[in-house]
């Protein structure tokens, strides 16, 4: 009796001690997902408005404008493809089947930041100018005008739970043993005016510039389209989840330009 006494207790200690084993790996996935994109976020910053990082939109050895054209065309649609196709619904359910979803929002952060990294990479410059203010006062406004976009991007994910988005609020819960709570719609801040200010901030962030090259206009104005796509993508998975409590909202208030659109 003692012997099988002292043997279901190692074996409970030994699945305590490998539950643990793997909530700890989940929490360290899910925080090296986050590191890795606050990582690639701040050097998106640098990529588009062009400070500090060794390589921006408009730096990097030349290359015939078509086949730069063509690769930056390729780089953007992997990110597309990437970004759009793990956000669907039918992607979620596939991936609970075999892993655990509490790290399917980090997997979905992680492939994104390195499919960006990869854009960061291999992007190839057309230098081509399309535009250039002059004008000290108005350079500097653009400029700034960019800033305010990122720093909108930021605010807003914060608005609306910014761990649970980058997917650190769910491997924390794992890691505790707390059930995730259930999705809330909810229109905090910027969110009364305009449905979706994370994408206004990025095109703001995209298209302010002083200077404005054949390429960064390509990556702008490819964004921008994608983005009005993935909007379309999203409002149809949330209506599907709040029904006619988002229809509501659809109702009320703008997509992205209060009173025009």
């Amino acid at each position: 009796m003692s012997m099988n006494t002292e043997n279901g207790s190692t074996h409970r200690a030994a699945s305590a001690s490998g539950s643990l084993v793997a909530r700890s790996a989940v929490l360290a996935y899910g925080a090296f997902a986050y590191v890795t994109f606050v990582g690639v976020f701040s050097y998106a910053i640098g990529f588009v408005s062009q400070f500090v990082v060794p390589k921006t939109i408009d730096s990097g050895a030349a290359s015939a404008p078509l086949h730069a054209c063509i690769v930056d065309l390729v780089l953007m649609s992997l990110f597309a493809i990437q970004h759009s196709g793990m956000a669907r619904r039918g992607f979620k359910r596939l991936f609970a089947s075999f892993a655990s979803p509490a790290l399917e929002r980090s997997t979905y952060v992680l492939l994104a930041s390195l499919t960006l990294m990869l854009l960061f990479w291999h992007w190839q410059p057309i230098t081509t100018v399309v535009w250039r203010i002059e004008a000290p006062v108005l350079a500097h406004a653009a400029i700034a005008g960019a800033f305010v976009g990122w720093l909108i991007v930021l605010y807003s994910t914060f608005l609306i739970s910014h761990f649970e988005l980058f997917g650190l609020t769910q491997v924390i819960a794992h890691f505790t043993g707390r059930l995730a709570e259930p999705i809330k719609f909810k229109t905090p801040g910027l969110y009364r005016v305009i449905r979706h200010p994370i994408y206004l901030g990025f095109i703001i962030a995209f298209w302010s510039t002083p200077t404005m090259t054949l390429g960064h206009m390509l990556f702008a104005a490819v964004t921008t389209a994608y983005i009005l796509v993935g909007i379309w993508l999203e409002e149809r998975d949330l209506v599907a989840l709040f029904g006619q409590e988002y229809r509501r909202y659809k109702e009320k208030v703008a997509m992205l330009l209060p009173g025009l659109f």
